[in-house]
Formats: C-alpha cells, structure tokens, sequence
C-alpha cells in the first residue's frame, strides 16, 4: 500500500499565494500569532505527525476493526496510543479560544490541520473531529457554567465529544424522534431514549465522552418545533471537574459497516441520564445546526481526503506498472512494456483525480477563511459570513462527496485487477469514501438544502446573484483581449466562466418559476442544481490558480517553475474535461420534473 505524503507544496500554494492568508490571518484579532512562520511551521509538523503515526495504522485499523468487549469499546491496535501523542502535543486546542485553554489560533487553521489527519487516516480522524463541533456548539450556546464545566477537558483533548440526533425509526426526518427528557426541578433532566449511527460514539481513547443529545420535553409541541438540545456526559462530572460514577450511558452495540471499520459508529442508551439543557427549550435543532454546520464542511474534508490519498497511490502504481506499448510510440524501448501513466486512458483518470484534489481543496481554503471572519466579527459580520458560508456548505459537502467517490473508484480503476485486491489499500478507499455522500444529510438533502432552503425560501435567489457577481467582477479583470498564450487560455477560461455564471442565474430563475407551479420541480432539479453549482465553482476557483501560476512564471525567480506548469495544465484539463459535465446538468433542470413524476408508484415493481 501507497504509504500517504501530505501535499505540503500544493498547501502552501494555496494559503501564501493564492488566497493570501497571510494578509487574512494578520487582519484578525489576534492573528499576529499566525504567522507565515508559525502557519509553516504548524503544517509541517503536523503532516510529520500524520505520515509517521496515524498513516500507517489506517490499513490495519479497518482489518482489524472496533470491537465491543463487557460494555467498552476497544479500538484497533495503536489507535488509543496514537490518540495520546497528539493530544500530549497540544494540538486538539490549536484552533481554541485561549480562555478555555487552547491556542487561540484562527478556526481556519483548524480545518486544514483536519485535512492532514482525514487523509492519513479518516477512521482515526473522526474521533478527534467530533469534538470540534461538540465544542463549538457548546462555545456558542452554552452558559457560562456550562462552558466552564465542559470546554476546558474538551478543549485539551482530556474528553471527547459527540452528536446524537439519529434514532432507529427516524433518519434525516428528526421530527419524528422520541428520546425524552424528564425535568428533575433542579435544572437538570432525565434523559431517556435511543440512537444510532453514533460515529465516535464509545471508545477507549479518553476517560469521559460529552454527547450533545436532541430530546423532548414532555410538553413539547410535535414536529421540529418542539425539539430541545441538552448535554449528557457518558460520566457524571465531579464538582473538581473530574469523571465521576456512571450517568447511565451504555453502548448497545456497534454497527457493522461497509467501511471506515476502525471508527466506531455506536447504538447508544441513554436511560434516565443525567443532562443539562443546551440553549432555550424546543429550540435545539438552531443549536444543532452549529455542530451540524462543523459536521459537514468536515465531510466535505472526506471527500478531498480520499481524492487526495486514492491519486497517491494510482499515480505511483501508474508510474511502476508496465503494460502494452503507448498508442504514440514506445516510452520505454529498454523495457517490455511502457508504463501505465504513458497511456491516455490512465491520464485521464489521474488528472481527473488530481483536478478533483487540488480544485476542491481551493473551495475549502475559500470557505475557512468565512469562518475565521464569522469566529471573529461582530453580530453583523457574523450574519454577513454566516450567509456567504451557509451558502457554500450543501456545495462543498454534497458536490465535493460525490466528486470524491468518483476519484475513489478512479483509483481502482488505474490498478485494474490489483485495485479490487484488499492489500494494495485502494478498495479500502472506496468503502471508506461511500459514507461521505451519506452521513450529515445525503445528497439529496443537501440539495435540498441549497436550492429549496438557502437559494429559493431565504434569499429569493439572490445568494446565486451575489456569488456569481464575485466570479463577475474576477472575470472582468481577468479578461485580456490579445496577446500571448497566456492571454489566450485566460480569455478562454473567463469567457466560459462568465457564460457559465449567466446560466448559473437563468438556471435559479427558471425553478422559482417552475416551482410557483409545481412543487414538485424544486425536488427533481435540486441535485442537479447542487452538480451544475458545484462544477461551476470549482472553475472559478481553477480559474484563480491559474492566474496565480501564469504571474509566478512570468514573475521568474521561482524554484519550482514546474509545479505552476502542472497548475496551467490542470486547469486546461478541468475546462477541456471535466466543466462541460455541467451541460447535463443544466439539461436535466431545463426538461423539469414531468418524467420524474409521471410513474405510478404501483408501477415500481418487478412482475
């Protein structure tokens, strides 16, 4: 198996040229600690980390699984130990308020050292991501008190935490959940009930697990209205602040799992356990929408992880392997074949990985720095950046998921039979990556979500209107006329954008009109929309690099000119290959929803 490399280079090229995070993190508060140095520094001790201690347990840790042993949940060989190293390091505060004991780094950073860790090893990453969105739900709802008792252990990695909303009858539809919680009149509630799917739901790695928990009240209203969030801790908290006895939270059973088998995804009970409520009564599914939030730009994360670590390991087979001559002439006469990576099929696949890999990694660094401004700004900045950031959320879990599946089974692909074979680790890839268009809402609710929520019920359509404005503007004046082949590829690629962005906007108006008359038409087009959104601005963001590489080479001096080379040759292939899939997409919108509907319901059946 392909032993992972963290793609510092590709990081870095990012975050000091293309986005200039160091303007970004200097002009935060307290962002002087990020420094170019200190942002280096971090990264590369951190892709150490990854490649040396949690890399190479991610093969054996899905061989060998989780397993449940008298109530306690024991994970693969040399997880727990890892575990330990990385919190003994410091690095679970990295991105913390330095109140409650972390770093005080900005939140961005955060997320990209995420990127590190999911790609070395997603299993073992999900652990200590979970705890990033207990803690920051319990940062923006909790109480004084609250956060005094829980964030301190949380943000030093001493405790764990998770979310629970799932329960056995009722998925994405929470509505319809039962878990109930009982007032003691003290303040505190007695919580009973049953979920499922819990992801780092009981393990070994810490003393105590927080679980943030959606229940009822017994005069709640029904629906999601009448939906509360408290905080259960697996053990009950001392008045020292220590695990104390038991609080009546077991782990049922773990789920026996396609893939990502070393994390473990627990049946929880809760039975009369001790919680304190977590915001103001039946409004905790607002609350949850912050760990949710977290949740899934972290599994937008997943599908650039597994892009990223299934094209290491392709492209290296594709350089050792040898199979038949190239169609343009031998490449290796002095050997009995040439190999894989001379053969135009095998570079399709890889530079569809590697377009994948890098243009998704831009949408993510676009949308951190989002978050640092929304950690940071007042209530109106917060409102501003929560909008633009909830806007790219359904885009960068649901399209940068899909995409990441797809780049998956493009890995076994260019191994041929080797691929389906389990000890080259490339079928692991795949079962780990399906997950990601599954777990915090399907596909299908993230599209949902975008078109039906955030584009049509919100902003009437004007969150497609202030973004394509953005890429607008960037066209504008990027959009030379004459001149050298710089200009003619640049001319290319901002025409088609721009022609793109129009569309984009003809697109929205056309469902709002649609779905005045049938409702049906925000369902049938919703993922297709999220496709085309996505498509779309993956090219702006390829658009962005490219400039950047064109000015590092014209600028000279550099000592890296073939890494920009391989940026200006990417992007051609990502127009060339990849964009025109939007076509489809815009197709499939346009034809509306009449054939999807149009079935009997009875008719699906097999005689």
């Amino acid at each position: 198996m392909h032993q992972y490399k963290a793609p510092l280079r590709d990081m870095k090229f990012l975050l000091h040229e293309v986005f200039d995070y160091d303007a970004h993190y200097a002009g935060l508060p307290g962002g002087e600690n990020a420094s170019p140095d200190i942002v280096d520094a971090v990264l590369d001790e951190m892709a150490r980390f990854c490649e040396t201690e949690i890399a190479p347990l991610n093969q054996s840790g899905d061989e060998e699984g989780c397993r449940l042993e008298d109530g306690q949940v024991i994970t693969p060989k040399g997880f727990k130990e890892a575990y330990a190293a990385f919190r003994d390091a410091g690095w679970p505060s990295l991105s913390h308020p330095e109140e409650f004991g972390g770093q005080g780094l900005p939140m961005s950073l955060g997320l990209i050292k995420h990127e590190l860790i999911a790609t070395a090893n997603w299993s073992w990453s999900m652990y200590p991501g979970l705890s990033i969105g207990a803690m920051n739900t319990i940062f923006l709802h909790g109480s004084d008190e609250q956060k005094d008792r829980f964030l301190k252990p949380l943000v030093s990695g001493e405790w764990l935490g998770t979310m629970c909303l799932t329960e056995p009858h009722c998925g994405t539809d929470l509505g319809q959940l039962k878990t109930r919680a009982e007032p003691n009149g003290d303040g505190t509630y007695k919580v009973s009930g049953t979920k499922i799917f819990i992801s780092s739901g009981d393990h070994d790695f810490s003393d105590n697990i927080i679980h943030i928990v959606l229940a009822r009240l017994p005069d709640a209203p029904e629906g999601t209205k009448g939906i509360s969030l408290f905080i259960i801790p697996k053990l009950k908290v001392n008045a020292d602040g220590s695990a104390g006895e038991s609080n009546n939270v077991s782990c049922g059973s773990l789920e026996k799992k396609m893939g990502i088998k070393a994390s473990a995804t627990a049946v929880i009970n809760f039975d009369g356990s001790e919680a304190v409520m977590l915001g103001e009564p039946n409004k905790g599914m607002e609350a949850m929408f912050t760990f949710m939030n977290t949740a899934r730009i972290g599994t937008g994360i997943q599908g650039i992880a597994h892009t990223e670590l299934s094209y290491q390991g392709a492209v290296a087979y594709a350089k050792e392997r040898r199979s038949m001559r190239a169609l343009s002439g031998k490449k290796e006469p002095e050997k009995p074949a040439d190999a894989l990576i001379y053969h135009a099929d095998v570079r399709r696949m890889l530079l569809t990985q590697k377009a994948i890999a890098e243009g998704g990694r831009a949408m993510l660094y676009h949308a951190a720095k989002y978050a640092d401004k929304m950690a940071t700004g007042d209530a109106e900045a917060w409102k501003v950046f929560d909008d633009k950031l909830g806007f790219l959320t359904p885009i960068i879990k649901g399209f940068l998921t899909e995409l990441g599946f797809e780049a998956a089974n493009h890995g076994v692909q260019v191994f041929g039979g080797h691929g389906y074979i389990h000890e080259w680790g490339m079928e692991q890839i795949v079962r780990d990556a399906r997950i990601a268009t599954l777990y915090e809402g399907t596909t299908g609710i993230q599209a949902l979500d975008l078109l039906g929520r955030k584009v049509i019920i919100m902003s009437r359509g004007k969150a497609v209107v202030e973004f394509t404005g953005e890429i607008a503007r960037f066209c504008a004046q990027h959009n030379p006329v004459t001149g050298s082949r710089r200009r003619r590829v640049l001319r290319r690629y901002v025409t088609a954008l721009s022609s793109l962005s129009v569309k984009w906007n003809w697109l929205t108006a056309r469902i709002l009109l649609n779905a005045r008359k049938e409702r049906d038409a925000v369902g049938a087009a919703a993922v297709d929309f999220l496709m085309f959104s996505g498509y779309v601005t993956m090219a702006y963001f390829w658009a962005q690099m490219l400039v950047t590489a064109y000015e590092k080479l014209e600028q000279g001096g550099n000592e890296t000119p073939d890494f920009y080379k391989a940026k200006i040759r990417t992007a051609e292939f990502y127009l060339d290959r990849i964009l025109p899939r939007n076509e489809a997409h815009a197709e499939a919108i346009a034809a509306g929803p009449r054939s999807t509907m149009a079935l009997d319901q009875d008719h699906f059946i097999f005689e």
